[in-house]
Formats: structure tokens, sequence, C-alpha cells
């Protein structure tokens, strides 16, 4: 294939192999960051093929977004697939959070984890065509609960409506969008909570008794951003090995 991808919060992690997935299949790929400029260069070095660029945009900031998109669709001619992955995840339960740093999670989580995803999303649309396909990354937490980090998973659960919303609305226009809900993966955000043995506890939460690769995830979005996956639009990917289960 040759596509113009744009993967937001790609300079590690899941975002980071999504990137490097659809390079390897052909496709020239905008590697967003906000902040790790010097990771996402990396980043940008390893992927195999030409015609990719860095994208720069703090995702809370509505006018950098759309500077970010418009330069993306620019540099790449057009966009035909966005993948919303970028996130913050920061502690707060409520029992030991003062008001204030409660209010400042909760508004810093939506702005980038939710907003942010909307904007980018709005923005990319008006460079979308036909054949189109936006994958947001949610989280097993959407629906498993985040008791730690309730904003994450309250914006976790929000981005599964939006894609299902934006599935309805997009479909006449032969864009289809589609959601994944990764549990725990290998990546520098779960790191601390993967160290020691917190490893063993969260492998044994699944029957396979172990976590994702950001290679698997980066694999289940290639699919689902592929042509064949169009009549798989508005649907969640459960990707958490059998940990959490629902109907």
């Amino acid at each position: 294939m040759d596509r113009a991808v744009l993967v937001t919060g790609a300079s590690r992690g899941i975002g980071a192999a999504t990137a490097k997935a659809f390079a390897a299949a052909g496709d020239r790929v905008a590697v967003h960051f906000g902040a790790s400029e010097e990771a996402a260069t990396t980043v940008l070095k390893e992927l195999p093929g030409d015609g990719h660029v860095l994208a720069q945009a703090d995702l809370a900031d509505p006018a950098g977004i759309q500077e970010m998109v418009d330069g993306a669709a620019s540099a790449l001619g057009g966009i035909d697939v966005l993948v919303n992955n970028a996130g913050v995840y920061e502690p707060h339960p409520i029992r030991r959070t003062s008001y204030e740093d409660w209010q400042r999670a909760w508004s810093g989580t939506l702005a980038v984890n939710l907003v942010g995803a909307a904007n980018v999303t709005w923005c990319a649309v008006r460079h979308m065509g036909r054949g189109g396909r936006i994958v947001n990354v949610s989280s097993r937490g959407a629906f498993r609960g985040e008791p730690n980090q309730p904003a994450y998973g309250a914006s976790k659960a929000a981005l599964v409506s939006f894609g299902q919303s934006l599935a309805r609305a997009l479909g006449p226009d032969g864009i289809a969008v589609t959601t994944i809900a990764p549990g725990w993966t290998t990546t520098d955000m779960a790191a601390d909570a993967l160290s020691g043995d917190g490893y063993d506890r969260r492998r044994l939460e699944s029957p396979l008794e172990r976590v994702a690769s950001p290679d698997e995830v980066a694999a289940a979005i290639l699919y689902l951003a592929s042509p064949e996956a169009e009549f798989a639009t508005g649907t969640v990917l459960d990707f958490n090995g059998g940990s959490h289960l629902r109907m």
C-alpha cells in the first residue's frame, strides 16, 4: 500500500510500533510527538521506505493541532489513515488526591486523551476521502475501570463512544472508524506497573500468562486500518489476552 498515515503519540510504545508497521507495509507516515522530539526523530530514522515526516503538537492546544494536521497533510499529500494513539496517564486516587490536583488531573487527561483526539480527528477528516480509516486506541480500563486513574478510564471509555458516533457519521463518506482496547502492554507508560513482581501479577491476569508487546497491538491496528476491515466500522477490538471478558 501507499497511504498517508498520521499516528499520534508515535515517539514511543504502541505509537512507535504502529508507525513502523505502517511504514513496513509501504505507507508514508507522519510521526506525531508532543515534547519528545529526540525520541520521535529516532523513530523517524528507523522507518523503512521514504516520504515520512515529523509532526509536532501539544494535543491540549487546538490551534497547534490544526497547524500540525494541516502540515502533515500537506507533506504527505492528504491523510488516508489516522491513528489516535496519544494519551496521558496520571495517578489521582480519589481519597489521596487534593481537590486542586484532582481538577488538574481531570482537565489535563481529558484535554489530551479525549478532546485532543476529537480535534485531531476533526482536522484530519478535512483531508480524508473515501476509503479513509480512523483507529482510536482506547484501553481495557474503559470497561474494567481505573480505580487510581479514573480520568484515564473515563477518557478511554468516551473515546469508544466517540468512535462509534463517527462510524455512523462518516460511513456515508466511505470512512470506517474502529477502536482497539489493549490490556497490559510492555510500554514506557506501563513500565512502573510492570516492574519487579508487578510483571508477574499483571501477566497472570491473562490465561495466556503474559502481557502484549507493542508490535502485537500495532499489527492489530494495521488490520483495522486495512481495506478488508471496512465492515468492522463502529466495533471495538478487545486486545487484552482474555484478562477482561465482556458481552
